[in-house]
């Protein structure tokens, strides 16, 4: 029973979790004395042993704050994939302290500001950005707002939810955010599609990779991209041609119906054309290579 409690929360379970589970106070400490349960934190066991991985090692700080505890901050950050950090911080309405654990007490902490990833929960990531504006210095902030684009993450309900944290506020993280994601989506709004394009033919052409034909008619659609003899489309996206609800349904639409006609479709950001050129063409040479 712990073992299957265990694989499925990264080899970590809280003592709360094992009273539920019918395993008493007693019983628990004799795992410990024999070394089947390991202490992280006060109530709170790794299973058989005590290297735990980043996530193991997240979750086993949301357990200890107690109920309606989530990752953040930082940490959110990480788990979100839009920065690296070897940060443990845990936001909770609760007075509790943790060792090792840098504890972020918040009056509400609502339904609206927690997710769960890969089992742990996480603030979201609109409450993440709204929670490391008044931390961050202005140009780290625009570097995670552009990872998190990067990442595909910056969708434009992600924005107008963070919008909404802090409208009406006049302190500085409010200002700073507001700020940051004005410029973010001036800078995504500046290219035409013509100039997307073109960034990524200029793109394919430094890097020796085939040209593609352009606007190309396939199923209905007109493909950005296509190298039709490989069934080959990629689609480029920007924050100018992207960014509302229906145009994501349409996106998705489309790309299942290519799929289903034996296409493979890649979609590529703005920003990963900016940010991470190597990338992308990697990426782009792997898919022709096959």
């Amino acid at each position: 029973m712990i073992g299957r409690l265990a694989a499925r929360q990264h080899g970590v379970v809280s003592r709360r979790q094992l009273l539920d589970a019918g395993i008493t106070a007693g019983a628990t400490e004799r795992r410990v004395a024999s070394g089947h349960l390991v202490r992280v934190h006060r109530g709170v066991y790794a299973v058989g042993h005590a290297q735990l991985r980043r996530e193991g090692r997240w979750l086993a700080a949301v357990l200890a704050a107690g109920h309606g505890a989530a990752l953040s901050h930082r940490s959110a950050a990480a788990l979100h994939g839009i920065r690296e950090s070897d940060a443990l911080d845990v936001t909770t309405t609760r007075r509790v302290a943790v060792r090792g654990v840098l504890i972020h007490r918040t009056t509400r902490l609502d339904a609206g500001d927690l997710a769960t990833r890969r089992a742990v929960p996480v603030t979201t990531l609109p409450r993440t950005l709204v929670d490391l504006a008044g931390t961050l210095a202005a140009e780290q902030l625009a570097k995670l707002v552009r990872e998190a684009d990067r990442a595909g993450r910056l969708t434009a309900a992600t924005v107008q939810n963070a919008r909404e944290r802090v409208a009406g506020r006049r302190d500085g993280a409010a200002r700073a955010l507001r700020a940051t994601l004005d410029a973010h989506e001036r800078l995504a709004t500046s290219l035409t599609r013509s100039e997307l394009e073109d960034r990524f033919l200029a793109l394919l052409d430094a890097r020796g990779l085939p040209r593609p034909l352009t606007n190309h008619p396939v199923e209905g659609f007109k493909l950005d991209a296509a190298w039709p003899h490989l069934r080959l489309a990629v689609e480029l996206d920007s924050w100018a041609f992207h960014h509302d609800r229906a145009a994501f349904q349409a996106d998705r639409a489309r790309d299942a119906t290519l799929v289903r006609a034996g296409w493979t479709v890649v979609r590529f950001t703005h920003a990963q054309l900016v940010d991470r050129p190597r990338w992308v063409a990697g990426t782009l040479r792997a898919l022709l290579a096959r």
